[in-house]
């Protein structure tokens, strides 16, 4: 298993993609405590963020799909650690994960 450059990018992408927006969480989380009810009502605080969820938890369930459809055509079963991935941390995590993955 060769690391190309273009599987460097999507595992780089993927780490930049669980990092970077869990700072936000944490910051989130210290000022208001782990309150998940209250974090998704600040997230449809406003049009505009409702649409940003909106838009994620559909690129999300899309993504999802194409992981099984992929998984269950090319047998890659590693390719499944994309659909946690995506849930518990975010599309920018689990679309790279899986591109990594995939391009093995």
């Amino acid at each position: 298993m060769t690391l190309t450059p273009l599987r460097l990018i999507f595992l780089a992408l993927a780490i930049w993609g669980a990092i970077h927006p869990m700072w936000y969480f944490l910051q989130w989380f210290a000022e208001n405590g782990v309150d998940l009810g209250a974090m998704v009502d600040a997230w449809h605080a406003n049009a505009a963020s409702s649409g940003l969820v909106w838009d994620l938890t559909i690129s999300a369930v899309a993504l999802t799909v194409w992981v099984l459809a992929e998984t269950w055509r090319s047998r890659n079963w590693a390719g499944l650690l994309a659909v946690p991935a995506t849930f518990g941390i975010g599309v920018s995590c689990g679309l790279p994960l899986y591109l990594f993955l995939r391009s093995r």
